[in-house]
């Protein structure tokens, strides 16, 4: 059954309910596509409902309507012919999930959503449903991208659905991945762009609160990321906080494929890298509690100036120099880090290692202050939740570099004090410290 929501202020075109099965040299697989097509403002205008079954559906020029294999469906722009015959569910797969992206139509997400549909993120067995929020600009892009997905055939990806509300796109998501953010354009004040993409955060934190489900996993990538994600999860209440990220998953490999390179070996034997900090250039890449075959870096390494001063200026830094290098920001880096923090979640961390994520610091056991989102080292049961390392060592260089990306963060949340209900935003910002990507 076809379904179209015609209302005065806006249309929708539905693309629902399709069904593809082949059979492989190995299994039979079947599709079960959900395509859903909208440019949903919110609107209190009553809306027409109206139901269209298959049969009452004029079949296209050229084919044959009286003959079910040929049986068409035809969808606003997207005029598709499918075979409707499908197979059952395979039985091992699991229960779909559903995963909200923001910044749908961007480069990170061209290249993650792919990645996300393969099942290289949640499994071979988990079947996925994309929903992907863009804006009025970005819609026929929107589009492009759910043509790209639909013609890739991927047997796990059962639906995908576009739209620029996201109070519908949101709706019962279980992650949702927020990419999408304004750049920092010439001439603005950190504080301002503070501002502009803590506005976009804080009505995303209202939508999932008040759509999502009440334990969905949230991966905040657009920057500033550790305040962004601050905001969000003020405005959503109902969410526990903990459930909240910061990405700092691409610092980290920076730092592993760094150290790595200075020893000698591949980035495999690298482990227990954190970053510990804001997603800025007061990060700390932590080459303290590091190891390399699981011996200790400074053992490894034993250029003490060489850790504090250049290994940790090019982690920084390393954002920048590609910009400088390419002519763009990172892309696909960043895609492969937001694979691996999720993975990190939904899979049991190793014996003895741990990952880095931006988080929120209550009940943290390091002593950075409580109330923001800052990146510290974590564990993993695998079932999407996490618990903070507490066999961590400190010396004073370490703690006076994660004092001033702790600095920085408290100075950043009183500047979006109006963004999460704890009244007049105060911006005193100690330095501009913002990466060169969200410029």
């Amino acid at each position: 059954m076809a379904v179209a929501d015609l209302n005065l202020a806006y249309t929708t075109t539905c693309f629902t309910n399709a069904k593809l099965s082949y059979v492989s040299s190995s299994a039979r697989l079947s599709y079960h596509r959900r395509l859903s097509f909208r440019h949903l403002p919110r609107s209190p205008t009553p809306a027409i409902r109206c139901s269209v079954t298959s049969d009452q559906i004029q079949a296209p020029v050229g084919i044959d309507a009286k003959d079910p294999k040929q049986k068409t469906e035809c969808f606003g722009v997207f005029c598709l012919t499918y075979d409707l015959k499908a197979e059952d569910e395979t039985k091992s797969w699991k229960k779909m999930i559903n995963v909200a992206v923001s910044g749908a139509a961007g480069m990170i997400s061209n290249h993650l959503l792919f990645k996300l549909a393969s099942g290289e993120v949640f499994g071979p067995d988990q079947p996925i449903a994309l929903k992907l929020l863009g804006s009025e600009r970005s819609f026929e892009a929107l589009e492009g991208v759910a043509m790209e997905l639909e013609d890739s055939l991927y047997p796990l990806l059962r639906e995908v659905s576009i739209g620029i509300d996201p109070y519908e796109v949101f709706q019962d998501a279980e992650w949702a991945l927020l990419i999408g953010a304004k750049p920092r354009g010439p001439g603005m004040e950190r504080a301002g762009l503070l501002d502009i993409n803590g506005q976009i955060f804080a009505e995303q934190g209202k939508a999932l609160n008040a759509v999502a489900s009440t334990n969905v996993k949230v991966m905040v990538v657009g920057n500033p990321c550790n305040t962004n994600a601050l905001i969000c999860l003020k405005n959503a209440p109902n969410i526990p906080a903990k459930n909240f990220h910061a990405l700092t998953r691409l610092d980290e490999n920076r730092a592993k494929c760094q150290l790595a390179l200075k020893a000698g070996v591949f980035y495999d034997k690298v482990s227990n890298v954190t970053i510990w900090g804001n997603h800025s250039t007061t990060q700390v890449p932590d080459f303290l509690n590091a190891k390399i075959h699981g011996i200790p870096v400074p053992e490894v390494i034993r250029d003490r100036k060489w850790l504090e001063e250049e290994f940790t200026h090019m982690v920084q830094t390393r954002g920048g120099v590609l910009i400088k290098k390419w002519g763009r920001s990172s892309a696909a880096s960043t895609a492969v880090s937001i694979v691996d923090a999720i993975r990190s979640l939904v899979m049991p961390t190793p014996e003895g290692d741990w990952f880095s994520t931006g988080v929120y610091t209550n009940g943290n056991p390091y002593g950075i202050a409580e109330d923001i989102v800052f990146s510290m080292p974590c564990r993993s049961n695998g079932d999407g939740d996490y618990e903070f390392v507490k066999d961590v060592i400190f010396d004073d260089y370490l703690r006076r570099k994660i004092k001033k990306s702790e600095d920085e963060l408290l100075a950043e949340k009183k500047c979006v004090a109006h963004l999460t209900g704890e009244g007049i935003a105060v911006c005193d910002l100690p330095e501009d410290t913002m990466l060169p990507g969200e410029m």
